[in-house]
């Protein structure tokens, strides 16, 4: 293993108003680099080698700050490109829940429900920066106050998000957040995944596994309907390795729905991963652990070649896949769902970690 420390440097990326935003870049000695900005906690590219050494940025990404502007604004086709998502990360049905008795109605940015926070959620917001370097990892804390009723939520809230490279090449994102008051909170990072580099066709030959038994199927609007249903004899199992285009055309109704897969995985307890991606011709492989209850695969359904990327090449349907871990869609209107409420004196807090390798 190599003695080489991490390193880690930030650099002027744009500027938002008098905002100044920043690009933090986080290597490993393994060949893996990290560039994080303070603008939405967005992972705006990584590097990562192939199986011959080979290095190629494996996430889908803008090359400049104003891309990542005017994907947020209003009439957009907001891909979330590697951003911190919230406060409520998926789609809340209707844009409204109730609370200790009070409802709360939320701007509606996704068809009838609430999807992402809303309109203005913290993938647009400037985060405050700390660099952290420690013997085996470097990263940035990055900070946000969410004041009550901010995009219609009650209590302010403080969030604290964490990204951090060690020497083993494993990006890790850690959670914590606290609340002055009952709210609810669903926080995940939204980077899309391309093995193979992107702009670099699409995704569907990726080989994927995926440790849930059970999915939440959903109505024509994305929201789920009744209980997690088992992901055996259908499209959706993928506890053995299987490429993502496998089944994709196949006319399973809740592929229809979704135009592919855009689910909620339940992910399985005590397995050895939740998920894990490999691109065949690279040999890259992307193997993902996470301290929550599900995990949502989306495989870029609704990407166009409107979306030009870092590359300068245009990214079409199925050109990346998202792994968003996270706590259920709309739980915050299904008792019999993992909670996601967060009351004054409790922590949020979550993990997810994300190491890239080869094959063998």
């Amino acid at each position: 293993m190599s003695q080489r420390e991490p390193e880690l440097s930030r650099e002027l990326f744009g500027r938002l108003g008098d905002t100044d935003v920043h690009r933090f870049v986080l290597s490993s000695p393994g060949g893996v680099t990290v560039r994080v900005l303070d603008y939405g906690g967005v992972v705006q590219s990584l590097d990562a080698p192939d199986r011959d050494g080979e290095p190629a940025n494996v996430v889908l990404g803008f090359p400049a700050l104003d891309d990542y502007v005017k994907n947020s604004q209003p009439g957009a086709n907001r891909v979330f490109f590697g951003a911190l998502v919230g406060r409520y990360a998926n789609r809340i049905a209707r844009g409204t829940f109730t609370l200790d008795g009070v409802t709360y109605r939320l701007p509606v940015n996704d068809g009838p429900n609430t999807l992402h926070g809303g309109p203005e959620g913290f993938d647009s917001e400037v985060w405050s920066a700390t660099e952290l370097r420690e013997p085996d990892s470097v990263g940035v804390r990055l900070e946000l106050v969410s004041p009550a009723g901010d995009s219609g939520f009650p209590a302010t809230v403080s969030t604290e998000v964490t990204y951090r490279l060690d020497r083993d090449d494993r990006l890790s994102i850690t959670y914590r957040a606290t609340a002055d008051a009952p709210t609810v909170l669903n926080l995940t990072n939204h980077t899309y995944w391309n093995l193979a580099g992107e702009g670099n066709g699409d995704v569907r030959g990726h080989a994927l596994t995926l440790h849930a038994s059970r999915f939440c199927a959903v109505d024509d609007t994305l929201i789920p309907v009744g209980e997690p249903v088992p992901v055996e004899a259908s499209p959706f199992d993928f506890r053995q390795a299987t490429t993502i285009g496998a089944r994709i055309g196949e006319s399973h109704p809740q592929l229809g729905i979704a135009g592919g897969y855009d689910h909620n995985w339940v992910l399985d307890e005590e397995a050895p991963f939740a998920a894990q991606a490999t691109d065949p011709e690279s040999g890259r492989r992307l193997t993902m652990w996470t301290t929550e209850p599900g995990l949502q695969f989306y495989s870029g359904n609704f990407l166009t070649d409107e979306l030009v990327g870092t590359g300068g090449r245009p990214y079409g349907r199925y050109s990346g896949f998202a792994l968003e871990a996270q706590h259920f869609p709309d739980s915050p209107n299904r008792d019999d769902f993992p909670s996601t409420v967060l009351r004054p004196g409790e922590v949020y807090r979550q993990e997810t970690v994300f190491q890239l390798s080869t094959a063998d």
